[in-house]
């Protein structure tokens, strides 16, 4: 029986509608998935640092660089891959640093001296440096502003899933074959979800004027046509009326949006000026509480990872790398629980703050529940400090590293949001500069960190971090929340932006 043609364009308008939610979770979770493998590949390896340093026969500080400078080229590449993301397109990007990657696993795998295992690291990082502020700019542009905290914090559980669950599964695998196979089973994951980029991820940039001059060009046809026909009954012209304010971009087929070319700007914007354009931004307060407070969650973090194997797998602990590597059990139920509070929760509370507020919304309600890392990480940090200095049971090692993870979600999640909405039109340049600012700051920090305890111990050291994290993430609030709204008002009419 075939349906009335009402009925008919109902349906077809929704089987159209589930095709494109089903496209853009699919591209959602590819690029979620090329993040996670990003830091499973790279940071995953930390169970392995103490086996690799016997090995090899390096220093504490010289197996740490295994992490370190990838963590620097994660940063300072966003610079390089945002700009060309934003005048190629960004699916470009996505299908040529995936192979990157790809191809730097199996070199890594295959490494004879560590000399060549460090650079296949920072190939890696090099090519994934592509994922951390492009991936939260596609979160914007296939989301709605009500989901982007919720699809924000799942894209930051990805992102720190890769420290934690990379070393969880590592420890396993060195103990049953050995380190290499932990790059080989990167490599394989890897090689799937390159597959599923090039055929799932589809170009996300899109000029919005051009969606308006078509919609203008439709009513303009619409309008000459009802001059020509005056016959048109009044559920004709109801239709006309309907469709005139439903403007649609056009429709691609699969094979179009498998190409990897989808122009240049049409605003005349130089590939020169797409580098320098995002600089002037450290101009705006969000920005700068953001990097910062993301660079203080990643550097605790990295500081447990990179410290952790040395500590346990050693006297008197002397666990295997199997036993040492469940410490990431309560890290990634730390790093899931700050998703849930920095993304479901945070939103959860702006719609309540929102109704509050006879349904405005304000970006600054976000920063309210930043109390809760605030809180958490800084206990945490210091119990981790403690419980090492003091050779405490492992179970407060396991909890203060839990505690500390919470942060590497909950902040960026939040802040990283926040950024989004005080900046939208130019989101992509804000994030980069957030991304690649807070791992150069990391990367500062984590260089001393080896020395640092050994200088001083682990209660100064992890007492001193939590101290200079705490002061940065209520700093922050203490100024946002009551005037960021005035400092929103007034930025707009800054001329800063290139």
């Amino acid at each position: 029986m075939t349906p009335p043609p009402g009925r008919r364009h109902k349906l077809q308008t929704l089987h159209s509608l589930y095709q494109n939610e089903g496209t853009k979770y699919t591209a959602f979770l590819s690029i979620c998935a090329f993040t996670f493998l990003t830091n499973f590949g790279i940071g995953g390896l930390t169970s392995a640092f103490y086996l690799i340093s016997l090995e090899f026969d390096k220093s504490l500080t010289e197996t740490s660089e295994l992490l370190l400078w990838p963590i620097l080229v994660l940063g300072v590449f966003n610079f390089f891959w945002v700009p060309l993301a934003n005048y190629f397109g960004k699916r470009p990007i996505f299908v040529i640093s995936c192979g990157l990657l790809f191809a730097s696993y199996i070199w890594g795998a295959t490494a004879t001296s560590f000399d060549s295992l460090l650079w296949s690291n920072i190939l890696g990082a090099f090519a994934g440096s592509s994922t951390e502020a492009l991936g939260a700019a596609m979160v914007n542009d296939l989301f709605f502003v009500h989901e982007r905290g919720g699809k924000m914090g799942v894209y930051m559980n990805f992102i720190s899933g890769g420290n934690t669950l990379g070393p969880l599964v590592c420890g396993f695998v060195v103990t049953g074959l050995s380190w290499r196979w932990h790059k080989w089973i990167a490599a394989i994951l890897t090689g799937i979800n390159l597959v599923t980029v090039v055929l799932m991820v589809p170009e996300t940039r899109y000029d919005r004027n051009d969606v308006i001059a078509e919609g203008q060009q439709l009513s303009e046809s619409e309008d000459n046509g009802q001059e020509k026909g005056k016959t048109q009954n009044d559920a004709e012209q109801g239709q006309q009326q309907q469709h005139r304010g439903m403007v649609m971009a056009p429709k691609k087929s699969w094979i179009q949006e498998l190409s990897l070319w989808s122009g240049l700007p049409k605003d005349e914007t130089s590939l020169w000026k797409m580098f320098l354009r995002p600089l002037p931004m450290f101009a705006y307060p969000c920005v700068i509480y953001s990097f910062l407070g993301y660079a203080v969650s990643l550097v605790l973090t990295v500081a447990v990872n990179i410290l952790n194997s040395f500590v346990l797998q050693a006297p008197p602990y002397s666990w295997s790398p199997t036993v040492n590597g469940l410490i990431n059990i309560p890290g990634f139920i730390g790093n899931v629980c700050g998703s849930f509070a920095g993304g479901w929760l945070v939103d959860k509370f702006c719609d309540w703050r929102s109704r509050k507020n006879n349904g405005v919304f304000e970006p600054e309600n976000r920063l309210y529940l930043c109390i809760l890392p605030l809180l958490i990480t800084g206990a945490g940090c210091v119990l981790f400090g403690y419980g090492v200095e003091r050779t405490l049971h492992w179970t407060s090692l396991f909890f203060g590293y839990g505690m500390v993870s919470f942060a590497l979600t909950a902040v960026p999640t939040i802040t990283m949001a926040y950024v989004s909405d005080c900046l939208l039109p130019v989101n992509s340049d804000a994030l980069m500069l957030v991304n690649g600012s807070k791992n150069i700051v990391a990367f500062g920090f984590l260089y001393g960190i080896v020395p640092w305890v050994e200088e001083v111990g682990y209660v100064e050291c992890f007492g001193t971090q939590a101290g200079i994290y705490v002061a940065i993430i209520a700093i922050g609030m203490a100024v946002l929340i009551p005037f960021g709204a005035r400092i929103r008002h007034a930025q707009a009419r800054w001329r800063i932006t290139l």
